[in-house]
């Protein structure tokens, strides 16, 4: 038993020391400038990324080609990636303003640009991790592209399976293929990936997008022929960091931009000396829970408020959204559409203003307007841009009468993270973050308890949380090990660490807000890292996120308006 203990733990160990080599490559590389990642400058990466081997990469060890790790990269970086030699991390550098059209990835938020056949331009605005994002996707998908190479290149002269033929004679046709030639095809790809042809046909339509269709193939070919252009004839690809980017990173730019134009708007509205609510969550969750019951009273004879909730969580309906929202601007909201960069539009909601809100949140009459609360809804930040953004918020707005502190009455953080002891839309209850690759933690008090979520059909736990440098990093020995030690950990997300230290900073150092703020943390699961079919890679959520949203919301918003009307009676 005790044999058994110490080899999980060496594994444990071993992937540890693979994650911080990554971390510390990746800052060397980035320092440097330029590297190429199949190249020896690039070792050490895909190394230590063969070492981890995160679970959302599948099967990136073997030989044989992993799909689903390939849906959720490709699902990250820029259509079109895939063809590109040159792919060249910048800053915004002004490209937002030339004809080159925004290419946005589906499952992220950031602009790139196609600026010619081999050239992709990747804007970096949200900080390293972003960065660490990236390099990391960019070297799994190389290291696939890889494999694909040695299963089809015959010998050393460059001559090439009959299957590579085949597919590529697919690829470059003019002609839409039907369904017997895309079969075929399929066929002859699902050999070059060593896997089987009931596997391809069922991930092909999840990688087509409108006016290509045909894009799994596209995607396996253009990795393919890159890779053999680098076997045969050494044009290995590059990845640059622009001298700029190298310059401006660190230096908090976007997130200045972006809190001075919400203290703004604040100032403008007279707003800055009323009790703040800083609420780290969706665009739309706050703003449904509060205005919905009102705004969509009709449909609710219809249908329970929890269908409502679901109908507004689909795209699909636009016209029950607008309605939602059309309420909520007449009722107080104000929408400040985010233009520095950092990515993170921000609803602003003057409950001075609300007349036809959800009853539960109506105010009591007697509230004098200046002491009635203000609820600051920031979009989700990325990994360490968190600290970035709410150390900016909470520093007092410059003017040249002076410094104005905002009266910041509590600071809520809800969102999505990895759960080590339940499943898919479970909720997590964190008591402190722990930073990952570091002896850093951050235990506080959570206004928002185990018992307050529980008694509604969701399964809730609470424990300390773990921040990681990235979700692509998750590794089944790591987790394992900080779940079943005396850490107690019982989830990990990307940004928690990061907003506790600017609110820390804030509150117990710079005396920038007041010192007994009132902290909410609360996640819902998105997967299950320790268990196989339930990672990221597994598919989304899809509306078994939409109760534990709006419970998690509710509960914020309860404390929150119950503790302003408790304070004035």
């Amino acid at each position: 038993m005790s044999n058994l203990k110490l080899q999980g733990r060496t594994r444990a160990q071993e992937s540890s020391n693979a994650i911080e080599r990554m971390y510390i490559t990746m800052r060397h590389l980035f320092n440097r400038g330029f590297y190429k990642p199949m190249g020896v400058s690039g070792e050490t990466l895909r190394e230590s990324l063969l070492i981890l081997r995160p679970e959302i990469y599948g099967s990136v060890a073997e030989e044989k080609v992993e799909l689903n790790g390939l849906l959720y990269v490709i699902d990250r970086l820029p259509i079109g990636i895939e063809e590109c030699r040159f792919i060249n991390l910048t800053s915004d550098e002004g490209y937002g303003n030339s004809h080159f059209k925004p290419i946005v990835p589906p499952k992220r938020r950031r602009n790139c640009y196609r600026i010619d056949e081999e050239q992709m331009n990747i804007e970096i605005t949200r900080g390293r991790s972003e960065i660490y994002d990236i390099l990391t996707h960019l070297t799994f998908l190389f290291i696939e592209s890889h494999k694909i190479m040695r299963r089809v290149l015959i010998d050393e002269e460059g001559e090439v399976s009959r299957d590579w033929q085949k597919l590529e004679n697919a690829v470059l046709s003019k002609e839409e293929l039907s369904q017997a030639e895309r079969e075929v095809a399929l066929t002859h790809t699902a050999n070059i990936l060593g896997r089987t042809f009931r596997e391809v046909t069922t991930i092909f339509p999840l990688f087509s997008i409108p006016g290509n269709n045909e894009r799994f193939l596209h995607i396996v070919y253009w990795l393919g022929k890159l890779a053999l252009d680098e076997m045969l004839n050494n044009n290995k690809r590059i990845v640059t960091f622009s001298p700029v980017l190298r310059e401006r990173l660190g230096h908090h730019i976007h997130g200045e931009i972006w809190a001075t134009k919400v203290k703004e708007v604040l100032l403008e509205k007279n707003l800055l000396s009323r009790p703040l609510h800083i609420i780290s969550a969706n665009m739309h969750s706050v703003m449904n829970t509060l205005y919905a019951p009102e705004a969509l009273k009709t449909e609710l004879k219809k249908k329970k408020l929890s269908g409502i909730y679901e109908d507004l969580s689909n795209s699909a309906n636009g016209k029950l959204r607008m309605k939602v929202m059309k309420t909520a601007s007449e009722e107080g909201m104000t929408f400040i559409e985010d233009t520095s960069g950092a990515n993170i539009d921000v609803q602003i909601f003057d409950t001075a203003k609300m007349q036809y809100v959800n009853p539960k949140f109506k105010l009591n009459g007697d509230i004098n307007d200046k002491e009635k609360p203000v609820i600051m809804v920031m979009d989700y930040a990325f990994g360490e841009q968190a600290y970035e953004t709410m150390d900016e918020m909470l520093k007092p707005l410059q003017t040249e009468q002076g410094n104005i502190h905002m009266n910041v009455a509590s600071i809520s953080i809800m969102g999505k993270a990895g759960i080590l002891v339940g499943g898919k839309g479970d909720i997590m209850i964190p008591s402190a973050h722990l930073f990952e690759g570091t002896a850093d933690n951050y235990p506080f008090t959570n206004e928002l308890s185990k018992e307050d979520l529980e008694g509604h059909g969701i399964s809730v736990c609470d424990g300390a949380m773990i921040t990681v440098l990235g979700t692509s990093l998750q590794n089944k020995d790591i987790l394992k090990f900080f779940h079943e030690s005396s850490w107690n950990v019982v989830g990990l997300e990307m940004e928690g660490a990061h907003y506790q230290k600017a609110i820390q900073a804030a509150a117990k150092l710079r005396g920038n807000i007041n010192g007994d703020v009132k902290v909410r943390y609360a996640y819902y699961a998105s997967d299950n890292p320790l268990e196989t079919g339930s990672t990221l890679a597994s598919g989304g959520l899809g509306t078994t996120g939409v109760k534990p949203t709006y419970l998690i919301t509710e509960k914020i918003l309860e404390q929150i308006f119950e503790c302003d009307n408790s304070e004035e009676k």
